[in-house]
């Protein structure tokens, strides 16, 4: 299964374009929508080919969960510890937007080329940064066994457009429960399955280390203060517990940006899945006409046969097969058989075909 990228691959290239470029006045002014309706803008002047506007604009928030100033919590604290003096937060941010970010090309470091590098893909990251931030400070807590003191006991996180995932934040154990929604009804059912396939391939040997996965279609009892209406999913409700182990060093950078994707991971793979499974409907209904359309060639022509078969069959092909075989060996067994029953007629005596030949040559003459 494929899992997706942390990093904005279209960002990612624009950055590298320009860092490439960067003395030369060129003028950018893109637009682009990634999963999950994330919206981002890059502008480049002319006047100023060493600075790129980047603006983010992130999913509509659900009313259960916590925005302060348009932004996720320890939105602004992440994006400060991951970019440092490169980048600079302005305020208020452009129109339609909830994060422009001003990018100085000219403070990267000139000749550390992967120190550059990994910062750019950080960069293309931004999505991750952002709405990664909350679910990252949870963890952060839980991998020194702690809770925030200020941390409710039921958070909701966004992760699409006015819908939201839960965190059930504990000292030993955080759980992460996921409502499934999806609006058409094929895609219900094979999330369905596929979720269900999902908490079964969490039980194989090779998977004892993974989080505990669970699936239910009714909301687990954890999220028993949510609000009604974010509790409507008619895919069931997947269901995480994180330990410490999970977050422990480099983890919990794949670990935030797993969960924080993982509505989009399972919609990616229904929506493959789907497709692959009408071709191979397609395919495999085609290769069935093909076979019978082929088997019923092979027996017209098998009809066709016999009695061609049967009238050629005769004498002739039968003495012709035995010419040949007395032909090939004039010492096999077949021509000492034959001279040997011929012992009491006019033949009698002759040992190979050639005393035959010229027996009959004689008779003649």
């Amino acid at each position: 299964m494929l899992l997706l990228q942390s990093h904005s691959r279209f960002l990612l290239d624009t950055l590298l374009n320009r860092v490439q470029n960067v003395d030369k006045a060129v003028e950018l002014d893109n637009h682009w929508v990634e999963f999950d309706d994330v919206r981002y803008h890059v502008q480049v002047t002319m006047k100023n080919p060493h600075i790129v506007l980047l603006s983010v604009s992130l999913p509509i928030p659900p009313p259960e969960t916590v925005f302060l100033g348009g932004l996720p919590f320890g939105a602004i604290e992440a994006i400060k510890a991951a970019y440092g003096v490169v980048v600079q937060i302005l305020d208020p941010p452009r129109d339609g937007f909830n994060l422009t970010l001003k990018l100085n090309l000219s403070k990267l470091p000139p000749d550390e080329a992967e120190y550059k590098h990994a910062l750019l893909v950080k960069i293309a990251s931004v999505r991750e940064v952002v709405l990664g931030a909350p679910l990252r400070v949870v963890l952060k807590h839980l991998a020194s066994r702690t809770v925030a003191p200020d941390m409710d006991q039921l958070l909701a996180l966004v992760h699409r457009p006015k819908e939201s995932f839960f965190l059930i934040p504990q000292a030993d154990k955080v759980t992460v429960v996921f409502p499934m929604r999806f609006k058409d009804s094929i895609d219900t059912v094979l999330a369905t399955s596929f979720l269900q396939e999902f908490v079964e391939a969490r039980r194989t040997a090779g998977l004892n280390n993974a989080p505990l996965c669970m699936w239910s279609s009714s909301p687990p009892l954890e999220l028993k203060g949510a609000p009604a209406e974010a509790l409507s999913a008619n895919a069931g409700f997947v269901t995480f517990v994180i330990f410490p182990r999970h977050v422990d060093g480099k983890k919990l950078d794949r670990t935030v940006w797993n969960l924080s994707t993982f509505y989009a991971y399972v919609s990616y793979h229904v929506k493959v899945g789907f497709f692959h499974l009408v071709a191979s409907c397609s395919e495999g209904f085609m290769h069935t006409r093909m076979r019978r359309r082929v088997e019923s060639l092979i027996q017209t022509l098998d009809r066709a046969k016999p009695d061609l078969e049967k009238s050629n069959k005769g004498l002739t092909s039968r003495s012709f097969k035995r010419l040949v075989c007395i032909e090939n060996s004039n010492l096999n067994a077949l021509t000492k058989h034959y001279f040997g029953r011929c012992a009491d007629y006019k033949y009698a005596g002759l040992q190979s075909l050639k005393d035959l030949k010229d027996r009959r040559t004689n008779s003649y003459s």
